[in-house]
């Protein structure tokens, strides 16, 4: 009927075939939409490839914040579908194994779990996790703000000592004033030396320790670790330790001003704290 209606009219057309007008205008009106409805899918998978080249580590909730931020409004059901039919999934963070074990120095749990409600380098949190690469491995101890998730500071070492924890907290002195400001961690030997003890002492940090063996009281740093290892270090290949420093020092940047957090109102973590501060 598309083609004869070229020749015939459409009234003509209609009475011919034995259907009402209005179930052909009908049947128009719903294949237009539907082609439309074709040409928008595929305009939005063209940047949802785009958006995923960039952030593998995109699932779907992230994913409608992100085309968002590029001007297209649609709800999560449909970028679900559309990043199915693309067979675009997010990568599954690995759980982490936590072992008990005797420890002695330890002070008690200031944090005490109460991670929400807090301000600017009010509480902090740290811990050590293990990076393998091409020509080895490195532990990388960080320290981040749990008032917005920031990374404050981080140090990469080829042991896992108290030296390489006592030179992240001296990196964190020189950024901030840590007087009065708790600092938590687990009971892993490092933080419950005697050195460590005493730096804490004499730069007036309260220190906080999680109890025996409970990943939760520090879940903080344990939800960035698995970030960082599903986001950047389980995707890529790393030969040698510059081209791990490097990838660490750009996921650390893009994490920080560039990773928008739901807590954070869909913001990054500096983003947050300067709009929070205006």
């Amino acid at each position: 009927m598309e083609l004869l209606k070229r020749k015939y009219p459409v009234i003509w057309l209609t009475k011919f075939a034995g259907v009402h007008r209005s179930s052909y205008y009908k049947w128009v009106h719903t294949k237009s939409m539907n082609n439309m409805r074709l040409e928008s899918d595929k305009r939005l998978k063209k940047v949802i490839q785009s958006i995923h080249v960039k952030h593998k580590e995109y699932g779907y909730p992230r994913m409608k914040i992100a085309l968002e931020e590029e001007g297209y409004f649609i709800n999560h059901k449909k970028v679900y579908r559309l990043m199915s039919e693309l067979n675009i999934q997010s990568i599954i963070r690995k759980k982490r194994r936590f072992f008990k074990g005797n420890y002695s120095n330890t002070f008690p749990n200031v944090l005490n779990r109460e991670f929400k409600d807090r301000q600017q380098n009010e509480a902090l949190v740290t811990d050590i996790t293990y990076l393998r690469f091409q020509e080895g491995f490195r532990y990388l101890s960080v320290v981040q703000d749990i008032y917005n998730n920031e990374v404050v500071s981080w140090k990469i070492s080829k042991r896992n000592d108290n030296e390489l924890v006592l030179d992240t907290i001296e990196m964190l002195a020189q950024k901030r004033d840590v007087r009065g400001t708790i600092l938590h961690s687990d009971q892993g030997f490092q933080y419950t030396s005697h050195a460590y003890n005493k730096r804490l002492l004499d730069l007036g940090i309260i220190g906080s320790h999680s109890r025996k063996g409970n990943c939760h009281d520090n879940a903080c740093i344990e939800s960035f670790f698995s970030h960082f290892k599903s986001e950047m270090l389980y995707l890529n290949h790393f030969k040698t330790e510059a081209d791990l420093i490097q990838a660490i020092e750009e996921y650390i940047y893009f994490y920080n001003y560039k990773r928008f957090q739901k807590r954070l109102n869909h913001r990054a973590p500096i983003e947050y704290r300067i709009s929070m501060a205006a």
